[in-house]
């Protein structure tokens, strides 16, 4: 099947890695977020990820993305199999991204750990304004907007450990 895509403004494909990070007391890290340059899609809460670097295999990517959003330095054996797939296009910063993602556990020893800024991207640093370790059941029962929209209805099936290949988000 052909994907219709607006023509709303230039169209960039990448693929990513989304990192539902899980501390000691089962909380997952989540991103209050917004995109500076489209204040009517308001505010959301976003996993922490982002692009593989060509060369970079999903772990490495996992690995560096946790590093540089977070602070946050894991080892490989913390990151779990690429077990949700999915695709999705959305606005940020004046194009349309058009992703292929995988969606992968990294599992923490440690409550909640503080974050460190210093090692985001400059739009991050203006995107990304608050945090927040979310118990699951809030996650599961709350109103808010997230990215992947989906992440309520999926994330216990994800966190048990089942395979999903989520249809197409239009998400913005």
């Amino acid at each position: 099947m052909m994907l219709e895509l607006p023509q709303d403004l230039p169209i960039v494909e990448r693929r990513a890695v989304r990192l539902v990070v899980r501390d000691s007391a089962n909380d997952i890290l989540l991103f209050h977020t917004r995109d500076c340059t489209a204040p009517e899609l308001g505010t959301w809460w976003e996993l922490p990820g982002g692009g593989i670097d060509e060369g970079e295999t999903y772990l490495d990517t996992a690995i560096r993305e946790l590093r540089e959003e977070t602070g946050i330095v894991a080892h490989p054996g913390q990151i779990g199999r690429p077990t949700w797939r999915r695709r999705a296009t959305y606005r940020h910063r004046n194009i349309r991204r058009l992703q292929n993602e995988v969606v992968v556990e990294v599992r923490l020893s440690v409550p909640g750990p503080p974050i460190d800024e210093s090692g985001r991207l400059d739009y991050e640093k203006e995107d990304y304004f608050d945090f927040r370790w979310w118990p699951i059941a809030e996650v599961l029962g709350t109103r808010e907007q997230f990215y992947p929209r989906s992440l309520p209805a999926l994330l216990t099936a994800f966190l048990a450990g089942e395979e999903i290949d989520e249809p197409f988000e239009f998400w913005s």
